[in-house]
């Protein structure tokens, strides 16, 4: 199962990702591998500490208006390659966007926008396909991350 979202009610764009890579799962939050790039570019384009805890990670997002959540609830996949992934059961991203008023939906990856459009899109919002901060995607480095992703994510999120 994937992990329950991270919003509240004052939430406008929400951050999605596939499913969470094996070291996310033993740690139990989000882009919990330790060469992931999420947490230092979040806190990079929020002018924020990078932050440690689970608690921290979702005060930093929802100080800002950020929500983040899983485009799969479940799937089988081999180790973190989101390659393999199949039998997916997609996330209901729909109910999210109920609860909070989501203006855009930024979406880590390529696979990430992949399945967000097969299974969730929703006309009135915006969906962005942006670099994954994957240690994978060795491509694009930290400064083709800030540069690409701070024109969706600042500090004065819409």
């Amino acid at each position: 199962m994937s992990f329950e979202p991270v919003y509240d009610e004052n939430c406008t764009v929400l951050i999605v990702g596939t499913w969470p890579s094996p070291k996310s799962r033993e740690q139990g939050f989000f882009y919990g591998h330790p060469q992931n790039r999420f947490w230092k570019l979040m806190a990079r384009l929020l002018d924020e500490k990078i932050p440690q805890s689970i608690a921290e990670k979702k005060e930093m997002l929802l100080r800002h208006h950020i929500a983040l959540w899983d485009t799969i609830e479940s799937c089988v996949i081999t180790g973190a390659s989101d390659a393999s992934i199949r039998d997916v059961v997609p996330t209901d991203i729909r109910s999210l966007t109920c609860k909070a008023p989501i203006r855009r939906i930024l979406c880590n990856g390529a696979t990430a926008y992949r399945l967000y459009e097969k299974y969730n899109a929703q006309p009135g919002i915006e969906a962005v396909k942006l670099p994954s901060t994957s240690p994978a995607n060795a491509a694009w480095s930290m400064e083709k991350l800030a540069a690409e992703w701070g024109r969706y994510v600042n500090t004065q999120t819409e």
